[in-house]
């Protein structure tokens, strides 16, 4: 009876608005006090709140994100971010929306722990995946397509053809691990930006790389570099699974990092 008036003592401090969730602060030591189970369900609880609250303290709503979007990149991030390697890597999230147009802003860069969006902006898709919404992906050399799934981003910066850029290291087979020998990159493009949406009603399209406001690309490239987590999230119809979109081994690692 005691371990199950805890726990629903700490499940009833989750409802509460963040301010006093904050206030209240309640103890690990409490929380390892429950059963196994009731323990996960207490932080499964927790994460469901955090990404609930996230979502709007960001506005990510009225600037066209679907909350299911980016609780998905949520559960990507913490099961890339292991418990332990808090500093390993930025704490920064790119989600890349490919179920939206071209012609709108469907880049988001968030900070997560100082919950913060850090950008948001145009994004280009490759030109063999569809015109202003893509609706084809490939992960074949050759095939100018986008690619979905999550990706962490390079250490380090480079200077290419299209200027300072970012490789990325595609990490869902069958998805998106050519990325590298396709040579998928963040760079800028002067065909992303409004001008060219008002020219021919949606952005210029690459050879599959996320091609970003030119404007706009160092300021980003230098945010994300160093081993962050992108996820570049399609239309259901193109299937995508994943073993980053597993639940529990994400609430785990959130609990870890709390």
């Amino acid at each position: 009876m005691i371990r199950k008036s805890l726990f629903a003592g700490l499940v009833l401090s989750l409802a509460l608005p963040s301010a006093e969730l904050a206030a209240q602060s309640v103890s690990k030591a409490a929380v390892a006090a429950l059963p196994p189970a009731a323990r996960r369900a207490y932080y499964q609880a927790a994460f469901e709140q955090k990404a609930a609250q996230l979502y709007a303290k960001l506005g990510l709503g009225a600037s066209g994100l679907a909350l299911p979007v980016f609780r998905q990149s949520l559960v990507g991030y913490y099961n890339l971010r292991p418990a332990g390697q808090r500093t390993a890597s930025p704490p920064v999230l790119t989600l890349i929306d490919f179920s939206r147009a071209s012609s709108q802003k469907r880049l988001w860069v968030i900070d997560v722990e100082q919950g913060k969006v850090l950008f948001h902006t145009l994004v280009a898709h490759g030109k063999a995946s569809g015109a202003d919404v893509p609706v084809a992906f490939s992960n074949k050399n050759g095939s100018e397509m986008s690619s979905l799934g999550f990706y962490r981003t390079a250490p380090t910066t480079y200077t290419g053809k299209h200027g300072l850029s970012l490789r990325l290291t595609g990490l869902d087979p069958g998805y998106n691990t050519n990325a590298e020998s396709r040579a998928v990159v963040i760079h800028g493009a002067d065909y992303v930006c409004q001008d060219f949406v008002k020219a021919h009603g949606r952005l210029g399209r690459s050879q599959g790389c996320p091609a970003l406001p030119v404007a706009e690309t160092t300021a980003i490239v230098r945010a994300i570099k160093g081993g962050s987590i992108l996820y570049l999230h399609g239309p259901a119809e193109a299937g995508y699974r994943s073993r980053w979109l597993n639940m529990d081994t994400a609430v785990t690692a959130f609990a870890g990092l709390r």
